[in-house]
């Protein structure tokens, strides 16, 4: 045999053994860390009607305080529907409080009249519910407009409950009745005001958790679609490490349990307390660089570390295994 075949033999088995010793090394020798990253789950705030954007209050990268003002669509169709509930509420309180003075000489047929008008808005207000009810289902129009139509309607049921109690207080000379007619007229008013302000609140949502913001997808002056996202924010709370348990020891991983972490640039001593173990296994995800743990079968595992822990997400961690 020729001496350069022999070479060739003796690389070619070495080879071999280098690579058996490469796959085979990592299971002989188990790993003391499992490699993970960190992960936030953001939040994305939205208006739920479409208006032009008049104030952004903050900025990318921005701590912002639980309850802090975030931004603001234009209020001011919204701000005069309210306006004009606080209007009706005033009246029908105006109307509770003279009831309750004593009834007046009132013309039956100029309440035939009201009860007549009353109905007919109730009518009007329950045909426009139910031509927008369906759309609302199928996408086409924004939840808040339905919230809208049915707050309409239930003021002019209220308004048509309330005439027909006065038409009869008056026939029958039965104050208690008119008394009961107006209070119940003031509680469809006060039910449209609150409706009208809890609207014109939506327009303007605060930050419900200290977070950071991640992202501002429009500006000042902008037109915002209903239901688009204007920002996106990262809860403190919502900041989780997501690391990768091998079948053979994913029993010792269970909810509640406190792991260690460490990660480069980050204090000593991290913990995170485990809330998720995914019930089904998968092969080692691309997102983890690990030559030992490669086309393992692997468990998905998330802990939560403290709220006032600084982490980035993506930032890589080797989370220490458990006895």
């Amino acid at each position: 045999m020729k001496p350069q075949f022999v070479v060739v033999a003796v690389l070619a088995i070495a080879g071999l053994l280098i690579a058996a010793w490469l796959l085979l090394a990592p299971r002989s020798h188990p790993a003391t860390t499992l490699s993970g990253y960190i992960e936030g789950e953001a939040l994305y705030l939205a208006a739920p009607v479409a208006g032009t954007l008049t104030q952004i209050n903050v900025r990318r990268g921005d701590q912002v305080a639980a309850g802090q003002a975030l931004f603001v669509v234009d209020p001011s169709q919204l701000a005069a529907q309210r306006d004009a509930a606080i209007a009706d509420l005033a009246a029908a309180q105006a109307q509770a409080a003279d009831a309750r003075q004593g009834q007046r000489p009132i013309e039956l047929a100029v309440l035939d009249a009201q009860i007549e008008a009353a109905q007919a808005a109730e009518r009007d207000a329950r045909s426009q519910l139910v031509r927008i009810e369906p759309l609302v289902r199928q996408g086409i129009y924004a939840r808040a407009r339905m919230d809208d139509a049915r707050s309409r309607y239930d003021a002019a049921r209220a308004n048509a409950v309330a005439a027909r109690r006065r038409r009869d207080a008056a026939a029958l000379g039965a104050r208690q009745e008119a008394v009961r007619a107006a209070d119940a007229r003031v509680s469809g008013a006060l039910a449209g005001v609150t409706g009208a302000q809890a609207r014109v609140r939506d327009l303007a949502p605060a930050a419900p958790a200290a977070a950071r913001v991640e992202e501002v997808f429009f500006q000042r002056g902008e037109w915002v679609g209903a239901n688009q996202p204007v920002l996106s924010l990262l809860p403190r709370d919502q900041i989780k490490v997501r690391f990768y348990v091998p079948e053979r020891q994913v029993a010792a991983y269970r909810v509640g349990t406190t792991v260690r972490f460490t990660c480069d640039g980050c204090a000593q001593g991290l913990t995170a307390r485990i809330g998720f173990v995914s019930p089904r296994p998968e092969f080692t995800p691309p997102v983890i660089f690990s030559r030992g743990a490669r086309d393992r079968l692997v468990f998905l595992v998330e802990a939560y570390p403290p709220a006032n822990t600084a982490l980035v997400p993506g930032l890589p961690v080797d989370v220490e295994t458990l006895p």
